[in-house]
């Protein structure tokens, strides 16, 4: 058993590097409700300007930035389109139903994260007074670990204009996507975000920041999304603190994600040929292993006593991250193996 668990439960669990932990201790700070807390507003200057927007905002979480930027799409009544493995569907605690009293129209996701055209296009309300309002497709990239190619994104948001919707990505991995499709990560995540109206990306997950997520878009639809935060409770004071952890990890921490990804693929190729487990090797840093039924009951708990933390029942998943090297993977693998 090592030292220390290594975790490979999700790219959130990271901790603030030395080099961040300093660049927040030195963060001039004001309060951003009233919109002069420096900090704050130079992380927004620079994911917008990155991401080829007019305008950003800085939030707690990425549910939050999904939530916001859904409600600023839509009003009550109105409909958006989202796959069924969707975080913005799935995982968010049904926020936009509950809160923004907003319909999903939840659509099946194919193997390889999209969602097919043809099922879009049928989803899509008449103006008919029996109907909710299509308003909005919303994409997700990275899904699962998964990357959206450029040629889809294409076509989908082609459909979407043809229709009069709006479009939202959420890009919690925008970053992990881009590095993924190759060439400067930093031109990759513009092109992919120019496509849509709006796009939220994380800074808490893979980018190695302890808190944050920001939405871009237009100066207008940023205003309507200010609003929202505020009646979210999202608004904060003095903010930099977590926005110079944010903006040190736009600097320092885009390019490492190769190294994740690497060792996302060392991980997979060292568990194949087991009996019973089946994995597919990653796109990303994310990986998913298949047990049989025999195999997977009580895995998680024995891995866990061996020294590996990770998520799962019949399918395990395990992430990689800032705080887990090469080392570590090789480590993690040989305890894996022993327990499955």
């Amino acid at each position: 058993m090592p030292d220390a668990p290594i975790d490979l439960r999700s790219d959130t669990v990271t901790r603030p590097t030395a080099a961040m932990r300093a660049a927040m201790a030195a963060a001039p700070v004001g309060d951003d409700v009233f919109g002069d807390d420096p900090s704050v507003n130079a992380l927004q200057e620079r994911i917008a300007s990155m991401l080829g927007k007019e305008a950003a905002l800085f939030m707690p979480s990425g549910t939050q930035s999904n939530l916001a930027a859904l409600m600023a799409h839509c009003g009550r009544g109105d409909e958006y389109l989202v796959g069924q493995q969707a975080h913005t569907y799935r995982y968010e605690a049904g926020g936009a139903a509950v809160l923004g009293s907003i319909q999903p129209q939840p659509l099946p996701n194919q193997p390889d994260g999209t969602v097919a055209l043809a099922d879009l296009e049928a989803a899509i309300k008449p103006d008919d007074a029996h109907f909710a309002r299509t308003r909005l497709l919303a994409l997700e990239n990275t899904i699962g670990g998964l990357v959206l190619p450029m040629a889809y994104l294409d076509e989908a948001i082609a459909l979407a204009r043809r229709h009069g919707l709006a479009t939202h990505l959420d890009g919690a991995r925008l970053f992990n996507a881009a590095v993924a499709l190759g060439g400067d990560p930093r031109v990759t995540a513009r092109a992919i975000a120019g496509r849509f109206d709006s796009v939220s990306v994380c800074f808490s997950k893979g980018l190695g920041a302890p808190v944050g997520s920001a939405l871009v878009g237009t100066r207008a639809l940023i205003a309507r999304a200010h609003r929202h935060r505020k009646i979210l409770g999202g608004a904060m004071r003095q903010a930099g603190i977590l926005a110079a952890a944010a903006e040190h990890a736009l600097l320092n921490h885009v390019d490492r994600l190769s190294e994740d990804h690497e060792n996302a693929r060392r991980l997979a190729a060292g568990l194949e040929g087991l009996p019973g487990v089946s994995v597919a090797m990653p796109q990303t840093n994310i990986v998913f292993v298949d047990l049989v039924p025999d195999r997977a009951a009580g895995a998680v708990e024995r891995l866990q006593a061996a020294g590996v933390l990770c998520t799962g029942q019949q399918r395990l998943r395990l992430v990689t991250h800032l705080d887990v090297d090469r080392r570590q993977v090789d480590t993690a693998v040989t305890i894996l193996r022993a327990v499955l």
